[in-house]
């Protein structure tokens, strides 16, 4: 039986009856779909693919989507072809998708059609466009390039299958602990073979154990025995509403839709952002939709908080039914019993299992009794029974069975198996290892660890000597050595070389491992300590960290409240990673160059001087010098960057560029600043603003002051002098530096985009004379406006491009110092008229539905209105018209737009830079896209048009600065900074003729851009 025939055997059952409901949880009516519209989509989605696809030997299709509400007839459409689906997660990084699919072989993969420009600049020459897409269903198919299509690995490897490769052992007299038989004999003569027709269910990969993922290739044969097996255990009903918890990529995620769609249930998706909201999260589960089964790693459990699951996921009256943890470390007895009301009847049950035999082998119900008051609290949690067709082995070092005592587990069955890699038969039987270590006491199985150094962590596995060996291979670490501290923290002791760097290290770590292999804290020790047997001894350097915590504890003292602002500030941006990401670097080089630099050292700084001449296009490229920011004395004597005043009190973690690992350590280091435990800070973290977090904290720390602090009072006194006085704008003058005319087919314009900065192009000579210069004033701290509330009537009297120039002359922000409650008013002055009189009020509004991180780009054109460009984290782009406030057109980006836009020289184009990694030139009239250009990296730099040449300098995550001919549609010449993410903006000055570009890394570079 496969998981289709399973699923349709239900829908006949229950036809009408909901099979999904996808909740954007933004105040929408959630969406439906019963269970006979998700047969008839997943049909003709079969169709569309058996009758343009090739599937004479294909294993799988790759499915290149977030979850929705269409995401079950996408699943099933493609297991009817017949054929197995591959979930591509589209978050993930370029280089790990383009290996799992090259690796897995797949001809084919179907693609959101909302994430077909991000999939194509993301994977650009490996697919083409198949131009029968299926719009109405939602999915695009692309298929890959004939010269990607390489199936000599499996040719080479079909004569070696048979034999067992690591962490595969052939059946063979031995042991199991399993209730129903204690000896397993010699398997038959037999294979399984991926190769038959129907044979694959899904495709996936581990994240690996030294940095290289494992393909895994699951059969309905291993996969359905689960289903079944845990609906029975679970008790499933049709009246059940069951979480889809699980990321696609992650192998439990099958048995959340397949346990509910062959069972009649109803299963819940929300998007993935919602995941990480524990408010949000839990009122879509147990307020609007009373889910009864929630399968979830601990780690994704204990994001609700204390607070949410006492009240909520396992209050006395929830909705819950089952809650069934597995993928880590079951969380210990006396945490479960303070989070369980005791009238709660929740059933809780551990999960065990390995994607190398997919998705679980083992699951114990945790009885009753033990949630008793005096059931004692040191009670180990078994792994469990095996579960249907699944056996289970303990082994020793020299491979013989475990009866009692401790071993290692291994995991298969008859026909329990998965293809591994480049397997394409495997021999029926096979037993996988899983570097897990139990304890055997009276048949049952206690999880131990993983002695081998692999750890499970935020559910994914790998091994600390990697991250040892890694931190070993740095300049600044003579020696060291990585614990698991209380399997909750990872601790890398260092013994530092002169020029160690805390703070330097943990960037190198990051820009070398993943997320969630970087250690939490590093901890400087003078030596090693030893065991008698010469090697490390880890229980010692747990005594040396926890000494070190009681340490810093004792000395963490908060002065006041505004101290307080200030270094939960400091830890916002090192822990969004907006302090400098990477180690500096000695040079800068250009990639297809040749590099002639002289590196001189001068005081504090690090001065690279060189010469670069392309070998491509025959020009030189002349950065005239890098300057390497003097980090420490940019700082406060708090540790704070001088810049740290630019957060919104506003900003929200999720939306600052933050996920779950980044708000986990965020919370640990505010709870270590603050010295004390913090009941529910971490729930706040992930919802609420960092002014609320500031608050939730103030409440704690100082619940005695009857007025809590305002934040902007600490952000005004940051900006005062010495002598006490408020810091006041200075005045800038900008005045045109060159003589333009006007061109056929140039608008003329005056564009005002971020930091009050005015860029006039395409005048005559007559309408560029001195007397138009520009002048602002601008009070920080105060809203600043320029243009006057009638500017829209002052525009319609001229009509001339010369006019235009004056139409403003000089804007001056003042403000009464000794009243700031007052309303402030503005001063304009245009065209010599007298002087009027302007309260600040809010004329439109427009929606962008999310946050915007983006400032404003005003065009205000000769004849035509004004407009306002702006993008979101919407992935929108909008156009806005400046008097009425319409909209004037919105497109839709590849993903969050947190760059500011600029407009092109002939003021046709309008340029801004995305997250996907593109650079978007889109029509300023109606958003159409021109052009496209595809960086290596996120784009948060907002880009500037050079006036004398047109082109458009914009830097991205993947370290370069791009100039881009958007006319021709070529990228120029692109330099490598090779210091850090180019973050800023570009700057461009006439004379001298320089390009400035600061980095993440600490380096500012001045360029000549001309070829």
């Amino acid at each position: 039986m496969m998981l289709q025939e399973l699923v349709a055997r239900a829908a006949g059952l229950h036809s009408a009856r909901a099979a999904v409901c996808f909740d954007e949880c933004s105040g929408k009516p959630p969406a439906f779909y019963t269970y006979g519209t998700v047969l008839e989509l997943a049909l003709e989605l079969t169709a569309f693919l058996q009758k343009h696809c090739d599937h004479q030997g294909t294993w799988g299709i790759g499915l290149y989507c977030y979850p929705g509400i269409n995401l079950p007839s996408w699943i099933l459409g493609i297991l009817q072809v017949p054929a197995a689906y591959s979930p591509i997660d589209p978050d993930a990084p370029p280089t790990i998708s383009t290996y799992f699919m090259k690796k897995s072989n797949l001809q084919y993969i179907l693609v959101e059609n909302d994430k077909v420009n991000k999939f194509q600049m993301s994977h650009a020459g490996c697919f083409s466009h198949n131009s029968s897409a299926i719009e109405h269903i939602g999915l695009t198919l692309f298929q890959m390039n004939s010269s990607n299509i390489d199936f000599s690995s499996e040719v080479d490897n079909m004569k070696s299958k048979c034999e067992p490769s690591k962490g595969v052992v052939n059946s063979q007299p031995g042991y199991t602990v399993c209730p129903d038989q204690t000896e397993i004999k010699s398997s038959e003569a037999g294979y399984m073979d991926a190769g038959q027709k129907g044979t694959l269910a899904y495709v996936l990969h581990t994240s690996g154990t030294t940095g290289i993922p494992k393909i895994v290739r699951v059969p309905h044969k291993c996969i359905v025995p689960n289903i079944q097996h845990l609906k029975s255990i679970f008790e499933i009903t049709q009246d059940d509403v069951l979480f889809l918890a699980s990321p696609l990529t992650f192998d439990p995620s099958v048995v959340e839709l397949f346990i509910a769609l062959t069972s009649g249930a109803s299963i819940l998706v929300v998007p993935n952002t919602i995941k990480m909201m524990p408010v949000e999260l839990s009122a879509a589960l147990f307020h609007r939709h009373h889910v009864t089964v929630l399968q979830a790693t601990p780690t994704l459990f204990r994001q609700f908080g204390a607070h949410i699951i006492k009240s909520r996921v396992l209050s006395a009256n929830t909705s819950l039914r089952v809650l069934a943890l597995g993928g880590e470390a079951f969380p210990v007895l006396s945490l479960l019993k303070s989070w369980k009301h005791k009238e709660n009847k929740t059933s809780i049950f551990n999960l065990y299992g390995i994607t190398e035999v997919s998705s679980w082998a083992t699951c114990y119900k945790i009885p009753e009794e033990v949630f008793s008051a005096d059931f004692r609290t040191d009670f180990p949690i078994p792994l469990g029974s095996p579960l249907l067709g699944t056996k289970l082995e303990v082994r020793d070092a020299n491979g013989s069975a475990v009866l009692e005592g401790e071993g290692q587990i291994f995991i298969g069955g008859e026909e329990r198996i998965c293809f591994l890699d480049d397997e394409i038969t495997v021999p029926l039987g096979t037993m996988r290892e899983t570097g897990d270590f139990v304890r055997v006491k009276n048949a049952k199985l206690f999880f131990l660890g993983r002695k081998d150094s692999q750890i499970k962590r935020h559910g994914k596995r790998f091994s600390i000597e990697y991250v040892q060996q890694v931190a070993e291979d740095l300049c600044q670490v003579e020696a060291c050595a990585v614990t698991w501290y209380q399997q909750e923290k990872l601790i890398l002791f260092v013994l530092p070389k002169d020029d160690f760097e805390e703070r330097e290290t943990l960037k190198e770590l990051q820009k070398h491992l993943p997320a969630y292999a970087v250690p939490d804290e590093i901890v400087v020790i003078k030596a090693l300590p030893l065991t008698s047997h010469g090697k490390v001894d880890i229980s010692e350097l747990n005594k040396i960290y926890q000494n070190h915590l009681n340490s810093r504890r004792r000395d963490s003292k908060l002065s006041d409240a505004e101290e307080l602002w200030e270094r939960l500030l400091y830890l916002w941006k090192v822990d969004l990673q907006v302090l400098p990401e990477s180690g500096i670097s000695c040079g800068v080089g250009l990639e297809e160059v040749n590099v002639e630099y002289l590196f001189v050292c001068a005081g504090p700084f690090h001065i690279d001087v060189y010469e670069v001449i392309s070998q491509g296009i025959g020009c030189v490229l002349d950065p005239l010098w890098t300057t390497e920011v003097g980090l420490q004395n940019q700082r406060s004597v708090l540790g704070l960057p001088c810049d740290y005043t630019g957060i919104s009190k506003n900003a929200v973690f999720l939306y600052s560029g933050g996920d779950s690992l980044k708000a986990l350590r965020f919370y640990e280091e505010i709870e270590m600043l603050v010295g004390k435990a913090l009941p529910g800070l971490l729930e706040v973290i992930l919802s609420h603003s960092i002014e609320e977090v500031y608050r939730h904290i103030l409440k704690v720390l100082f619940p005695d002051e009857e007025q809590l602090m305002n934040p902007d009072n600490a952000v005004k006194r940051k900006l005062r002098g010495n002598s006490g006085e408020e810091f006041l704008g200075k005045y800038i003058k900008l005045t045109s530096e060159r003589d333009l005319e006007i061109a056929s087919g140039l608008i003329p314009f005056i564009a005002l985009n971020r930091g009050n900065h005015f860029f006039s192009m395409n005048f005559t000579k007559s309408s560029m004379q001195s007397e138009n210069a520009v002048q602002i004033g601008v009070e920080p701290l105060q809203q600043p406006s320029f243009l006057p509330s009638k500017t829209s009537d002052v525009m319609k009297s001229h009509e001339q491009g010369s006019e235009l120039e004056n139409r403003i002359l000089t804007l001056e922000n003042k403000a009464n110092k000794n009243d700031h409650s007052s309303v402030q008013q503005i001063h304009a002055e245009c065209n010599n008229s007298s002087v009027a009189e302007v309260a600040l009020c809010v004329r439109w509004k427009s929606n962008t539905r999310k946050c915007v991180d983006a400032s404003p780009l005003v065009i205000i054109p000769a004849k035509e209105e004004v407009s306002v460009y702006v993008g979101s984290h919407s992935h929108a782009m909008q156009a806005i018209d400046l008097e009425l406030g319409e909209i004037k057109w919105e497109k839709t980006l590849g993903d969050r737009i947190e760059s500011s836009a600029c407009v092109s020289k002939c003021g046709n184009f309008i340029v801004v830079g995305c997250y996907d990694g593109l650079v978007y030139v889109l029509q300023s009239r109606d958003g159409e896209i021109h052009w496209t250009f595809a960086t290596e990296d996120t784009v948060k730099s907002s880009a500037v048009v050079d006036p004398s040449s047109g082109l458009v300098y914009i830097g991205s995550h993947d370290q370069h600065v791009y100039a881009l001919d958007i006319y021709k549609k070529v990228c120029i010449w692109k330099l490598n900074c090779e210091a850090g993410a180019v973050f800023s903006s570009p700057c461009l000055s006439s004379f001298p003729h320089h390009l400035y570009v600061a980095t993440l890394g600490g380096l500012f570079l001045a360029i000549n851009p001309f070829c």
